[in-house]
Order: structure tokens, then C-alpha cells, then sequence
């Protein structure tokens, strides 16, 4: 809501912003109570029509919401600073089901409702205004011939009174505005809600991973361990009676230590590598790059030795590993390029390949725990897959300023 030890004072300039509010609103008030009221009833009229008058409703909420921005335009120009916060019910459905949330959106209703009394309201803020202007000019002769002959006379406090008026119909208007266009609770509502998603999608994010350093250990290097005790008990057995017989048992256990090993570094880096923690993102990417089997072209555009927060690092990193990772089973690609830019307060992650196309994260191409990891740092991901033509993945991480 609106904090009135922030409204703007009255100063010359302020009534020339002022009058540019005000003069223009009763035309602007008359037409948006003619489309709310005409689609108001309209709509409720032909409601059982075969969902006419629904379709109706919504068209005249979404005008109603085009009106409220424009109103809120208005009045921050007016007083120079942003009108909000506001909350719309974000898009999720489509068709009947769209249209529904549209109608049962309350910020839409409110809009509808500023759009509604604003008329009576301008009615009589416009009358006031065009009767303070007429006053202004016919009176400015006589003021500044007083100003000039008497330092102003009887008529030195008249323009600051009639600045205060002006100040005055322009507030209300405002406060109307602010009351009914605005909606805090709402939006940090929806806020608070957002965050809520965002912890379960990471603990399900995490807990997938879980699952699946588990899968793969037990898979992996799990199964080479077993393999290798069994081995090195053979050749236990044989060193007695035929020293001979127990070499290549020693040496196939060597080995299947080797492949153990690798396999749980290849299952480390899916969590956190030691790299990322010590040299920072882009030696972590380039490390990741190396290890593709597809040919990778990497491109990071970062500060020299800039520090990302350790969140967005992780989540880049996964981001692109993840990328990687599926480019390698599935996109038959024979090019890929990683594509890490800082723009401001957000990180640009895109990871594009020159293959089969058609993933998409509900299809367990490995992208379904993605958008999940991202929600945690309040990132976005984006999937672009058509068939036959590569897929391009992009992922936007908000630094937090």
C-alpha cells in the first residue's frame, strides 16, 4: 500500500504533473466504465450460451487488467516512483480451464471495480480541475499585476491555496489507485507460496539424486568391490600352493580397483567436484567439456577469477553436466556448445546440440530434475527440442543483485 510520508510535496513542477493527470482521466474513466459495465452484463446475460458469456467475462477482466496497467503507469509517472506490488494468478491452465482462473483471479475483480468507480470519482476530480485551470488563467493577470504593484497583496497566499487543491483531487484519485490496483498481502502471499514450491522441488531434486548416486554405486563400483574381494581371496587361497596361479588374480583385482575408482569419480561429479569448490565454475566446465565423448565448444564470459554464490555455482554446474550427460545417451548429436553469460544479475546458461531433437523433461531424457534444482536459487529453464532439429537447453539464474 501506498506510505503517504511518500506522496510528493506540492512544487511547480508537481502541478504540471499534476494537470497531466488529471485533465486526461475523465475521457479515459469514460470509456473503461462503458467496456467493464457493457461486458459485465453482456456476459452474465449469455453465461448459459454455450459458455459465450464466460468467454465474454474474461475478455472484459483481461481489458480490465490492460486499463489497470495503464492506470498505474499514470499515477507512478505522476509521482515518480512504481505503483505495486500487484498479483495476478499465473497462466497454468488452458482453454475452459484458463478461463476459469481468469475469472476466479481477484486481482482481475478489483481492476474491474477501480474501473467502475473511478467515473463518479473523475466526474467530479475533472470539474474541479477544469475549474481550478479556468481560475488559474483568469485570474493570472491580476495576481501577477498585484505581485508587481504590491508584492503580491491580498493575493500572495491564492496560488499556493489553488496548487493545494489541485494536490488535493489528484491524491484522491491516487489513493483509489493504490487501494484497489495494488495488493501486498497478495503478492507476498503468492511469494511465500512460490518459495514453498520452490524447498519441496529442491528436496525432491535432492532426493532423487540420492536415489540415484545409490543406483549407480550399487550398479558400479559396488558390483566391482564384491568382484574384487572375491578375486583377492582366490589369489589368497593360491599364494601357498601355486604362487604362479595367483598373479593374474592380483592383477585383474588391480584392475577392477582402477575401474571402481572411476566409476565413483564419474559419480562424484554429478554432486559436487572438488574442482568446482576450488577453481570455480569455468575450470569445473571446461573439466566437464573434456570429458564429453561429443565434441564441446565451450564459451564462459565471466569476470577473471570472479566467484559465483556456491548455490548458483551447484546449479549451473548441474545444468550443464546434466546437459551433457544426455547429449551422450540420447541426442545422436556430433556437436554440442556450452554457452555461460552473466548479464547483470543473471546467469545465462545454454547448452545446444546438433542432434535427434524431442526431449522434454516429462519424457525421462534426464531434464525432468532440472527445472526442480533450479526452482531452489528462483532459476528458469527452458527446453527447446523440435524433432530433427538439436536441442537447446537454457537455464536463467538470478544472481540476487
Amino acid at each position: 500500500m501506498s506510505d503517504d510520508t511518500t506522496r510528493p510535496r506540492v512544487t511547480w513542477r508537481q502541478i504540471g504533473r499534476d494537470l497531466a493527470y488529471l485533465v486526461p482521466g475523465l475521457p479515459i474513466a469514460v470509456f473503461s466504465f462503458t467496456l467493464m459495465i457493457t461486458g459485465f452484463f453482456l456476459g452474465v446475460g449469455l453465461v448459459v450460451l454455450a459458455f459465450v458469456g464466460l468467454i465474454i467475462l474474461m475478455a472484459m477482466l483481461l481489458t480490465g487488467r490492460w486499463f489497470a496497467r495503464v492506470e498505474r503507469a499514470r499515477v507512478g509517472l505522476m509521482e515518480r516512483r512504481e505503483v505495486g506490488p500487484v498479483y495476478y494468478q499465473p497462466a497454468r491452465e488452458r482453454g475452459l480451464s484458463r478461463v476459469l482462473e481468469i475469472l476466479r483471479d481477484r486481482q482481475s475483480w478489483r481492476d474491474w471495480l477501480f474501473n467502475v468507480l473511478i467515473l463518479p470519482v473523475r466526474v467530479f476530480t475533472w470539474s474541479v480541475t477544469i475549474i481550478w485551470l479556468g481560475f488559474a488563467v483568469g485570474l493570472s493577470p491580476l495576481i501577477l499585476l498585484s505581485w508587481a504593484i504590491a508584492g503580491g497583496g491580498g493575493f500572495r497566499g491564492l496560488p499556493l491555496a489553488m496548487a493545494h487543491i489541485l494536490r488535493g483531487v489528484a491524491l484522491l484519485e491516487s489513493s483509489l489507485a493504490w487501494g484497489l490496483l495494488t495488493n501486498e498481502t497478495a503478492a507476498l502471499r503468492a511469494r511465500t507460496e512460490e518459495l514453498s514450491r520452490s524447498r519441496q522441488s529442491v528436496v525432491a531434486a535432492e532426493a532423487e539424486m540420492l536415489r540415484r548416486v545409490e543406483r549407480d554405486i550399487h550398479d558400479g563400483p559396488q558390483q566391482r568391490l564384491v568382484r574384487l574381494t572375491m578375486d583377492l581371496e582366490s589369489a589368497q587361497r593360491r599364494f601357498d600352493d601355486d604362487p604362479q596361479a595367483a598373479r593374474p588374480l592380483v592383477e585383474e583385482a588391480v584392475l577392477q580397483t582402477k575401474e571402481a575408482l572411476a566409476e565413483l569419480r564419474a559419480v562424484s561429479r554429478g554432486i559436487a567436484p572438488p574442482i568446482l569448490t576450488d577453481r570455480g565454475l569455468p575450470a569445473a566446465l571446461a573439466a566437464a567439456s573434456a570429458r564429453c565423448p561429443v565434441p564441446t565448444t565451450l564459451d564462459v564470459d565471466l569476470l577473471g577469477g570472479e566467484r559465483l554464490p556456491t548455490a548458483i555455482e551447484n546449479a549451473a554446474y548441474f545444468v550443464v553436466t546434466e546437459s551433457l550427460t544426455n547429449v551422450a545417451k540420447h541426442a545422436d548429436a556430433s556437436s554440442v556448445a556450452v554457452s555461460v553469460l552473466r548479464v547483470g544479475d543473471v546467469l545465462h546458461v545454454q547448452v545446444t546440440d546438433d542432434g535427434r531433437g524431442g526431449a522434454h523433461p516429462g519424457k525421462g531424457h534426464g531434464l525432468a530434475g532440472l527445472a526442480d534444482r533450479l526452482a531452489g536459487v528462483d532459476g528458469r529453464l527452458d527446453v527447446a527440442s523440435p524433432p530433427g532439429a538439436g536441442t537447446t537447453v537454457t537455464a536463467e539464474l538470478p544472481l540476487g543483485g
